[in-house]
Formats: structure tokens, sequence, C-alpha cells
């Protein structure tokens, strides 16, 4: 029994200590304004997405949002994280992804109450959102301010979605692949990302406008078995990518599970509660709390909390 106060409590159940230390391969072309990551999660997104009893269509989306802020966050040049919110009328009412600079991923999902999953294992993102917006989300910290982005839903697929949010907020040219499945070797979700650097000399004329073009044509040879192949290197699937170009690969990055979650942070919010309140939501004796992002249950007791 821990004695500790609910307040004080930092720990939490066991979750995966699993961690992917080539989660994220940072690149760039030869001689051209062109930059790139490739991330693929490998065993992290079976662990991630098999936790939550979703239908295949919402973790096939969940995996795809993982890899595309996987992408986002890596390129943080500080302490912080990158998230993306997605609300809609459609029969996902909520998506909510995050990743830490230091590659901690999470992910929240859930369906709206009335509204009927349709019978297609092969839902796309426009269609289980329906009319919405996106947000994305950069958060520096506590002490400095949040830069977001806030895209309607348009487009059938998320990388569209994300494209867009590049254009009209982040003011760059960006071309997206994002890929999830349940594959024998369980739930495996990936994303390529190209990014036309505006800054460099040059940046903007004819050639490198034709280096952009064939980069993104290259880009998007990629098929989704390559992405998700665990027996394919990242390193030889971006060789035989760009070998036309060139290519020059960075210092790959980790991924990690990384739910923030903890009896300290639930009790802060329980005591929040009045009295009342505390007393309704208590059965047995006991008040569970369930973190939506890990899906643990935090059990407290009554009596160790507010005027109980």
């Amino acid at each position: 029994m821990n004695e500790r106060p609910a307040f004080l409590d930092t720990e939490r159940p066991d979750v995966p200590d699993l961690v992917v230390p080539r989660g994220v391969i940072p690149f760039h072309l030869v001689d051209a304004p062109v930059r790139g990551r490739l991330v693929r999660l490998g065993p992290l997104a079976e662990a991630l997405l098999a936790r939550h009893a979703h239908p295949a269509p919402v973790a096939a989306l969940a995996g795809e949002a993982l890899a595309l802020v996987a992408c986002l966050a890596s390129g943080l040049k500080f302490h912080g994280s990158f998230s993306l919110h997605a609300r809609g009328d459609g029969p996902l009412r909520t998506l909510a992804a995050d990743c830490t600079e230091t590659g901690a991923l999470r992910f929240y999902a859930a369906l709206a109450e009335g509204v009927p999953l349709p019978v297609d294992t092969a839902l796309s993102a426009g269609a289980l959102l329906g009319a919405g917006h996106i947000a994305f989300t950069i958060d520096q910290g506590a002490d400095r301010e949040r830069h977001q982005g806030i895209v309607a839903t348009h487009g059938e697929t998320l990388a569209a979605m994300a494209e867009h949010y590049y254009v009209t907020s982040a003011q760059l040219a960006a071309s997206l692949q994002l890929a999830c499945a349940e594959t024998a070797s369980g739930w495996r979700a990936g994303g390529l990302i190209l990014e036309r650097l505006a800054d460099r000399p040059g940046a903007e004329s004819d050639a490198a406008e034709e280096d952009w073009r064939t980069a993104t044509l290259l880009a998007a040879t990629l098929t989704k078995a390559e992405l998700l192949d665990d027996r394919l290197t990242p390193e030889i699937l971006l060789q035989r990518l760009f070998y036309e170009t060139g290519i020059v690969l960075g210092q790959p990055r980790a991924l990690a599970f990384g739910c923030r979650c903890s009896r300290a942070r639930l009790a802060a919010i329980l005591e929040g509660f009045p009295p009342h309140d505390l007393d309704d939501m208590a059965v047995g004796g006991d008040i569970v709390m369930t973190c939506e992002f890990c899906a643990i249950d935090f059990r407290f007791p009554r009596a160790s909390l507010g005027s109980g």
C-alpha cells in the first residue's frame, strides 16, 4: 500500500519501456533546397495503438497522426512539443497526438456518441473527421508563448490536411506521405516529409523549382508497404528513393512511449472538485480515473481526497 499522499505520488503503473533508437532519420538532398525526415515507429506503433479498443480505421488514422507529429517535433530546436488536435462532425469526434523534442509520443481518440461508424475498413481521414478543424501547436514550455496554426479539415487524407497547414501557417512548401496498417508483426506506422527551403541562395530559381519537383515526384513513388516494412532499413529505403539526386543522412533520433500521466497529476485534478462531486464519483470507496492517452486506470481512495 502506498502511504504517500496522492498529490506527492509520481508513481504510475507499468507502461511499455520501449524506445525505437532510429525512429527519425533527418536528411537533405545534395545541391538542392530540400530537406526531409523519415519516421518509422516500428513496434512502438503496436504498443501505442493496441492499448485501445478502437475500430481499425480509427487506429490507422491515429497511427498516421503519431507519425506526423513525430515528423514535425523532430524539427524542434528547443525543449517543447508539437501536437495536433482535430475535431469534426464525423464519427471520430476528437483525435489528439503529440510528440516532445525527445521523441516521447502519445495519442487520444474519441468517437462521437450517436454517430455510426460506416462499415468500411478503408475510411479516409476526411470521412472519419467530417467538417471541422485541426489545430497544430508548438509548445515551447511554460515560460514561452505557444504558436498555433488552425486549418479546416479539407482533403481526404491527413497528409493533405498537414500540407495545407504548411502552406497557410508555416508558409513553407511541403510534401508528406503517411501510412499506418496492421501487419503480420502488429500495427506499424510511418511517414516521410519533404520541406522546400526558402532561405537558401537561388531558392526561387528555375533550377530550384525543378529540384523540388523532382524530389516530390521521387517521394511519391514510396509505397505504403515499403514505408511499413521492418525488414527494409530506413537508410536503404532513402537511398533507393533519392539515388538520382544524392542524399546526405543526418543524426538519427529516437522515439519512445511517452505518456506523461501520474497519480500526482490526476490527484491535482480531483482536488479541484467539491466534496459532494467526489462523493458522487466514488464507487465502493474508491474513485477510478482512466488516462485516455495510455489507457491505464488509477484508483484513489475517496478518504484520501478533499475533505473525505
